[in-house]
């Protein structure tokens, strides 16, 4: 690493840390999560404006691969958080409503998608057409689970009913969405076909060996309700030895991140989780996710998009969020949910943020997706994370107000509050 490639990739981070930071806030006084201004901030530092001098100024082409790395680990950390945070007691108490909810929002969606994939395959280069139409099912599919529980907590609707069935659907729509993108990694060849053979073995050592160790290794009675940096190591290590594995087995490494943060105990003391998940969401949100928007944004050029380009932005937005939108709102009613509350659900699982931008980097890198498609589903995920706010506030009038939309009763019965975990404490920054 030369000092000419020290001092780029300090002045460019240094820049994208200070735009991240105002767009975020801009974004969260418009009633936006801070997501939405971070993600355009990567893409107003790519080639979309000023055919692309930002970008050059800010990362020249030998300083972006050092880029990449530091992206890298913030998807790490970022992936272990969302595992570590999806927490299936959610669904205690909610399993009928919450099944249906999910399995519809990824039902049409996907249906939808894969028809959407059948019609675009002519038009894009892709290295796998059934990779493609698989992967554009996946990506309809997608709620962002964590800009979900964000956007609760800020609505006030983290503790109420319909915030709880809200959670418990999207924890339960990120397994299927990620073991769906696990077929297409497949399918499309990201790994030798040997190897994978020996995913069921890397599958059971996490959850039968690796959980239970993580378990005493925070044991109360042994004194793991307290975070020292010997067990910070300790689940650090484990953390890259997953995302290793993973990698090695070709399923790409944010599976292995994610697999990690889903064995990571629960039943421990709640302490350990909170400080455990802010200890690494901070390094990983103030530091290095920033450089991964970076280099998502360097990949999406929209000043070539033409009418075509357009039209098919269109046909992606309305697949994209009438499939979500629709399939929850009908999982919703089918279980008697009322009209208001199944619209507020529907609005919710529509949100993708962060989540859909790792995935579709993914389908970047597999060959799956070409740039300009990829543009325009960046774009998507921007506007459909964008649209949950304002179509919360229009719920929110028409039944008057949070506490009505939260703890209603229905005609399957029981109209009380539950009362939830949180779904994200304020001060605590959520992708």
């Amino acid at each position: 690493m030369t000092p000419h490639q020290l001092q780029f990739l300090f002045i460019g981070l240094a820049a994208i840390l200070v735009l991240g930071r105002v767009l975020g806030a801009g974004a969260r006084r418009l009633g936006q999560p801070p997501v939405v201004g971070e993600i355009l901030a990567g893409i107003l530092v790519g080639p979309s404006l000023f055919g692309g001098a930002i970008a050059d100024s800010l990362f020249p082409a030998d300083v972006r691969p050092l880029l990449a790395a530091l992206a890298n680990l913030g998807l790490v950390l970022f992936m272990f958080v969302v595992g570590y945070e999806l927490d299936l007691a959610l669904m205690r108490g909610k399993e009928k409503v919450a099944a249906s909810v999910s399995l519809c929002s990824v039902a049409l969606p996907f249906t939808l998608g894969v028809l959407l994939a059948l019609y675009l395959s002519g038009r894009h280069e892709t290295d796998s057409r059934t990779g493609f139409v698989l992967f554009m099912g996946a990506a309809m599919s997608v709620t962002a689970f964590p800009v979900l529980a964000r956007i609760l907590s800020d609505s006030g609707l983290g503790r109420t009913r319909i915030g709880g069935i809200a959670l418990a659907s999207a924890a339960f729509d990120d397994i299927v969405a990620w073991s769906l993108l696990a077929v297409v990694v497949t399918v499309s060849g990201g790994g030798d076909q040997w190897s994978m053979l020996l995913a069921p073995v890397y599958l059971a050592v996490m959850f039968f060996l690796v959980k239970p160790g993580l378990r005493r290794l925070f044991d109360e009675r042994r004194g793991g309700d307290r975070i020292t940096a010997d067990r910070l190591i300790v689940v650090l290590g484990g953390l890259m030895l997953s995302c290793w594995a993973a990698e090695w087995l070709g399923v790409h490494f944010v599976f292995g991140a994610f697999l990690f943060g889903v064995v990571m105990p629960r039943r421990s003391s709640e302490l350990v989780r909170v400080q455990v998940v802010d200890r690494f969401e901070h390094l990983s949100r103030l530091l290095l996710l920033p450089a991964f928007f970076v280099v998502a944004g360097l990949k999406v050029d929209l000043s070539r998009t033409g009418l075509q380009g357009l039209g098919e932005l269109g046909l992606i937005l309305l697949v994209a969020i009438s499939g979500k939108f629709i399939g929850a709102y009908v999982g919703a009613r089918v279980n008697r949910v009322p009209a208001v509350q199944s619209g507020v659900l529907a609005t919710l699982m529509n949100t993708r943020g962060l989540t859909e931008i790792v995935i579709l980097t993914i389908g970047l890198q597999l060959g799956v997706l070409d740039p300009q498609l990829y543009a325009l589903m960046v774009v998507m995920a921007l506007v459909t994370t964008a649209m949950a706010g304002p179509l919360l506030h229009l719920f929110k009038r028409r039944a008057g107000g949070t506490e009505a939309i939260g703890d209603y009763t229905d005609a399957a019965g029981g109209g009380e509050a539950v009362k939830e975990r949180p779904a994200a404490p304020a001060g605590r920054p959520t992708a």
